[in-house]
């Protein structure tokens, strides 16, 4: 088992940024990945971007060059994501996550709103 908690969300006007933190009640370094997903109101929750025990990243179409995660590699118990550029769809509730596969699925966080005005 292993708590998530997320934090860093706020409301921004379009074309400015963001850093969501994500602190675990321990180690990460066991999951497959690591990841933030979003879910904006009547859509279904996203995968935005990952990153994979080996250090690779991957990133929806949607927030590719704008969104940056990363993870600290001491302790392994800090995940952030840089969202930068923001825009209106960006909207959402994010969510920290960690999984034992590529999908990320397995732990969550209780989720942090973001929210870009136009």
């Amino acid at each position: 088992q292993v708590q998530l908690v997320e934090s860093g969300g706020g409301l921004v006007q379009a074309g400015g940024s963001l850093r969501l933190s994500c602190v675990a009640s321990r180690s990460m370094s066991h999951f497959v990945a690591m990841g933030w997903h979003r879910q904006a109101p009547g859509k279904e929750r996203e995968l935005v971007a990952a990153i994979s025990r080996d250090g690779s990243t991957h990133y929806a179409n949607s927030v590719q060059g704008r969104f940056t995660i990363s993870r600290d590699n001491e302790v392994n118990t800090k995940l952030y994501l840089q969202m930068n550029s923001l825009k209106p769809e960006d909207t959402a509730m994010y969510y920290c996550a960690a999984g034992n596969t590529i999908l990320v699925r397995d732990y969550w966080g209780q989720g942090s709103q973001v929210t870009v005005s136009s």
